[in-house]
């Protein structure tokens, strides 16, 4: 029976709204986005060393650091603000890759745009 193997924590459907954009009433206000974020934790024991939340990463964490990045500041593009957010996240203690999707949901009427990055190691 194997003792290991690879993890992934997902942070999936978060909404929440972000000042992003370059048109005009972007600029003036902010919009919904959606955040999905995958982390690579790569070969983890299937039982933790113990059941202490301090020896693990905290999803809490990771949903905090996703809010707080893309609500900092007022960023023109998306992919601006997508690469400032892979990049906090690829910092986090453990974490050996990250795949991040933005949406934009209300920024035209018929569609939404997203843009995905992946970065590190899958």
């Amino acid at each position: 029976m194997p003792k290991q193997g690879l993890q992934v924590l997902s942070l999936t459907g978060l909404r929440f709204d972000a000042n992003l954009g370059i048109l005009e009433h972007e600029k003036t206000s902010p919009q919904p986005i959606q955040v999905d974020a995958e982390l690579n934790q790569g070969t983890q024991p299937l039982l933790p060393c113990d059941d202490d939340i301090d020896h693990v990463l905290d999803y809490r964490k990771v949903r905090k650091i996703i809010i707080d990045e893309c609500t900092a500041e007022h960023v023109n593009l998306l992919e601006s603000l997508i690469g400032k957010l892979a990049h906090r996240l690829m910092q986090l203690p453990g974490v050996l890759g990250v795949r991040v999707k933005i949406t934009k949901l209300e920024i035209f009427e018929d569609c939404e745009v997203a843009i995905r990055m992946e970065a590190g190691q899958w």
